[in-house]
């Protein structure tokens, strides 16, 4: 997996992670200077009113609901509003290959 971001990387890849991902991510065993490091290397994208709307769509469109989904809902928003090919790292394949159908190439982490 690290070879598969190194070569997106070294093609210019940008590296993107939706803001919701700061609030699910962040917890007391993260040093903060690892914390500023990470942001300093890729674009968070903002939730807007438009992609919270789109996430609660998906949500029914799949028939997912709660508070377990509502993150990956904004995830999977965010990768699909992203140009070119869009590949996402995740620890959960399954909810998002529902979430974000075929538009997005998950990969296992």
């Amino acid at each position: 997996m690290l070879n598969l971001v190194r070569s997106a990387l070294d093609r210019g890849a940008d590296r993107v992670v939706s803001g919701a991902t700061l609030i699910e991510a962040q917890h007391g065993r993260i040093k903060r200077a690892h914390w500023n490091y990470v942001l300093s290397q890729v674009r968070v994208e903002p939730l807007s009113v438009g992609w919270s709307k789109e996430a609660a769509q998906l949500l029914q469109e799949t028939g997912l609901h709660g508070h377990k989904y509502a993150i990956d809902a904004m995830v999977a928003v965010t990768a699909m509003h992203q140009s070119g090919p869009v590949v996402m790292l995740t620890s959960d394949v399954d909810d998002m290959a529902k979430l974000c159908g075929g538009r997005v190439t998950l990969v296992a982490v």
